[in-house]
């Protein structure tokens, strides 16, 4: 603990001698000089950060599902355990990478996320191209295995990059430089990152139908590789102290750094006592209940409305209604958590995953489909605000990243049970529905988890 805290305190000096030049904080601007606070700027960066690591979460990759069954010759059974074993192995490095992000920083957490989201995407553009040359240089009679294990590696390393480390970052950002405001601040981004996920099947679909499906995923490579990984060093900073400022914007140009003089009063818990509070479990188990349903629905939706006899186009389509949802409960969310304790908005996010979930298993039945798209689009735009806000409001900013780092590890393994979950139920049953009665057992559970786990702040 001695040589963490000691290495913490080099690494926020204000001129800390082992950062490179070009990741000083003060390069190539000074944040402390200019005429506003410049967490509002972390606010949309951070919120652009998350929406461009949309190519790495399941709204993003869903619409490509059915391009890789035919590109590669997988099933689609095969197609979900590429995806879960990719997922899992992502989860498993996700602590490391919070570990990473402690030492290091976001900024340069930032730039090498982008960075390798943009390369893998390429990747996942040619793979089944690999795939068939492989197997003809080896001579074998097919190349559905090679593809297979193709997909888990680039699976692995999409979720890493995009769900995991970047995402990770982003929010890790917007928490630090918040503390009074941190549920306003990440409501408004809760505003754009609930519709850009929400809409994100349709404008992809619409894409992939302008282009190519492989165009299409080099094309958000470029912008991701290249644009974002600018974005991230030009405008991420770790935290306001090391630019002489404080939280919620206090302007303080003589601000020691945190480890000499605390500007946050609160507990800063470590990785370990974390994992040993309700509150943790509480939290994580919640977001991850989340991922676990939305995943499995949104990586299946084409499917799920062919059961129904909806087309792909009106399949996807209910993810613009959807979206608008989310948009209006994100912004009211970022009003509640300021106000509001945290566990009861877990329950009601946890009341309307499981309305919602109920629902689209009879999304039949028309009348039924305004509650799911009520329900899925006011918990997922609660997950948003809530995700940015709990941590840190629970168990401090000096460990966030170790912390979140094992929190992200279970949303990441939840959501690689989703579809292959929905996909067994398919393959076995003949139908999605009696996955998704399954899924609303957790909710329930969840939520009276919620309601007795205490917040780790008052147990002092």
């Amino acid at each position: 603990m001695k040589l963490r805290n000691k290495f913490f305190q080099q690494r926020t000096d204000r001129h800390p001698p082992q950062i490179h030049p070009l990741l000083r904080p003060q390069w190539p601007f000074d944040p402390g000089k200019l005429p506003f606070f410049y967490g509002w700027a972390i606010l949309a960066a951070c919120t652009i950060g998350i929406i461009m690591s949309i190519p790495g979460q399941t709204m993003g990759v869903s619409v490509f599902t059915d391009y890789l069954i035919e590109a590669t010759g997988v099933s689609r059974l095969q197609l979900s355990n590429a995806y879960l074993i990719g997922t899992v192995t992502s989860g498993l490095l996700l602590p490391f990478g919070g570990v990473f992000l402690d030492r290091f920083g976001t900024r340069l957490s930032v730039v090498l996320a982008s960075v390798w989201l943009g390369l893998t995407l390429g990747y996942m553009s040619v793979c089944d191209r690999i795939a068939v040359s492989l197997s003809q240089t080896w001579n074998l009679p097919t190349s559905n295995y090679i593809a297979f294990g193709l997909l888990v590696l680039g699976f692995t390393s999409l979720r890493f990059s995009g769900q995991g480390m970047l995402t990770m970052s982003s929010r890790n950002t917007l928490g630090k430089w918040f503390d009074k405001r941190r549920g306003l601040a990440s409501g408004i981004a809760g505003v754009f990152i609930s519709f850009g996920f929400a809409s994100t099947p349709s404008i992809v679909n619409t894409w992939i139908e302008a282009t190519t499906w492989r165009w299409t995923w080099v094309s958000m490579g470029l912008m991701v590789g290249l644009g974002m990984s600018s974005l991230g060093w030009l405008l991420y900073r770790d935290n306001p102290e090391e630019c002489g400022l404080q939280m919620d914007g206090k302007f303080n140009p003589s601000a020691p750094p945190p480890s000499q003089a605390s500007v946050d009063t609160r507990r800063d818990f470590t990785r370990s006592e974390a994992l040993r509070t309700p509150a943790f479990w509480a939290v994580t188990l919640a977001l991850s209940c989340q991922a676990l349903a939305i995943t499995g629905i949104t990586f299946h939706i084409v499917d799920l409305g062919a059961e129904v006899g909806l087309t792909k186009a009106e399949a996807v389509a209910l993810f613009i209604p959807m979206a608008l949802v989310s948009t209006i409960m994100g912004s009211l969310m970022g009003l509640a958590a300021d106000r509001i304790r945290l566990q009861f908005l877990f329950m009601g996010m946890m009341t309307a995953l499981g309305i919602g979930i109920a629902s689209m298993a009879n999304l039949d039945i028309v009348a039924l489909r305004g509650f799911a798209i009520a329900g899925l689009g006011s918990s997922g735009g609660c997950f948003g605000t809530l995700s940015a806000v709990a941590l840190p409001r629970f168990f401090g900013r000096t460990h966030l990243g170790a912390i979140s780092g094992v929190q992200m590890m279970s949303i990441v393994f939840a959501s690689a049970i989703g579809p292959s979950w929905m996909a067994l139920f398919k393959n076995f049953a003949g139908s999605y529905q009696l996955g998704l009665y399954c899924f609303c057992i957790f909710p329930p559970l969840i939520l009276l988890l919620n309601w007795m786990a205490p917040n780790p702040q008052a147990r002092r």
